[in-house]
């Protein structure tokens, strides 16, 4: 296996984004979700690309892939926490609904990069 250099995938790339966009705009939500929803979707976020870098740095492709699983999951996770954060209120749709939509495109993109490897 070739290892990756995850700066260069835009899964990883893409990723990143993701977490800028859920750290703005979970500044505004309410100081008593600071270690609840706000700390979840932070955390969920930040396993997306972190799994992506800690695949390519796996000696195998089998390795990857799994981490890139992991990711995966993440960003589902990710997806029904952002729509809990509107159920509840703390956001609009306008401010959540491009960050779901990154999200559907990122699953897509890891899709994509993960069937090479299968």
């Amino acid at each position: 296996m070739k290892r990756h250099n995850f700066k260069e995938l835009l899964i990883w790339q893409l990723g990143m984004d993701i977490v800028e966009d859920i750290y703005r705009i979970t500044k505004s939500f309410p100081k008593e979700e600071q270690f609840g929803l706000t700390l979840q979707l932070r955390k969920s976020a930040i396993s997306i690309p972190s799994n992506i870098a800690e695949g390519c740095g796996r000696g195998t492709d089998r390795q990857l892939t799994q981490y890139c699983d992991i990711s995966q999951g993440s960003a589902f996770e990710l997806k029904t926490q952002g729509y809990i954060a509107l159920r509840q209120g703390y956001c609009l749709a306008s401010e959540m609904n491009p960050i779901l939509q990154k999200i559907k495109e990122e699953q897509k993109m890891i899709d994509g990069f993960t069937d090479k490897f299968r």
